[in-house]
């Protein structure tokens, strides 16, 4: 899937949770100085920030479907190599990287079984593959109190809780479909505190993702039937929303 969205409509939906992962994820992915990386599916490059801090801009690339976001993180972080492409027709080498990353991506690969065994085949022997996506199969991911309330309003809509990788074991499932030997789960959460009840529901009127896209195709009754769900579901603000993504790191 790509986003044909402003780079900063995404960092002020999804990048306000995908920020503080970014740190948590590079720690489960052994992400240490002297290695050479590789985001897949890099986004406006939350995690891509996180890498060149660790590694340096000549030691990390990055690549994504989504002109807007390639271009972003070419400003964003100079020195990084940023093409466009799909996870599942890397444009490297076999054996490029030490670690090659996939930070809330697998769920959007058309074919995510092929999107890891590309990762799987630039990755060195004795490398990692690691990904990571949000809990949308459980009530833990940071859609799930939106999707809830859209379920109440509506209950034919289809949410996000099918997507792959995304509901506990099938990360773990899709790299064993995908090759890799003994993929290891664990639970990723990070916590973010919203002063207002608008700063929380205003960036769902950006038409970013799957949540995006069913808000702005609303009339304005449903929408505002929506918000006044949501609204009623959170407490008073200030609140914090917690995160939850599921894990997966296998070595090559």
């Amino acid at each position: 899937m790509s986003f044909d969205v402003a780079a900063t409509a995404y960092d002020r939906f999804m990048g306000r949770f995908s920020g503080p992962l970014a740190g948590v994820f590079a720690d489960a992915a052994g992400v240490r100085p002297g290695l050479r990386a590789l985001d897949v599916g890099c986004g406006p490059g939350a995690l891509t920030s996180v890498l060149v801090q660790r590694l340096g801009a000549e030691r990390v690339t990055a690549v994504d479907p989504s002109p807007p976001f390639v271009e972003a993180v070419r400003s964003r972080l100079p020195g990084v190599e940023v093409t466009a492409g799909s996870a599942e027709s890397l444009a490297f080498a076999d054996d490029s990287f030490d670690v090659t990353l996939a930070q809330l991506v697998v769920h959007f690969m058309a074919d995510p079984v092929s999107g890891l065994a590309e990762m799987a085949r630039v990755t060195s022997p004795g490398g990692v593959v690691a990904a990571c996506v949000w809990d949308h199969g459980g009530d833990s991911g940071p859609l799930s109190l939106f999707w809830r309330a859209v379920r109440d309003v509506d209950p034919q809509a289809a949410g996000e809780a099918g997507l792959p990788g995304s509901r506990e074991g099938h990360l773990v499932a899709l790299c064993e479909a995908a090759g890799l030997q003994g993929p290891a789960s664990s639970r990723l959460t990070v916590t973010v505190t919203f002063g207002s009840f608008e700063q929380w529901w205003e960036p769902y009127t950006l038409g970013v993702g799957p949540a995006g896209a069913y808000v702005a195709a609303l009339d304005d009754v449903r929408r505002d039937a929506v918000r006044a769900r949501c609204e009623a579901l959170l407490p008073p603000p200030p609140f914090d929303v917690a995160a939850s993504a599921w894990c997966v790191r296998a070595d090559v």
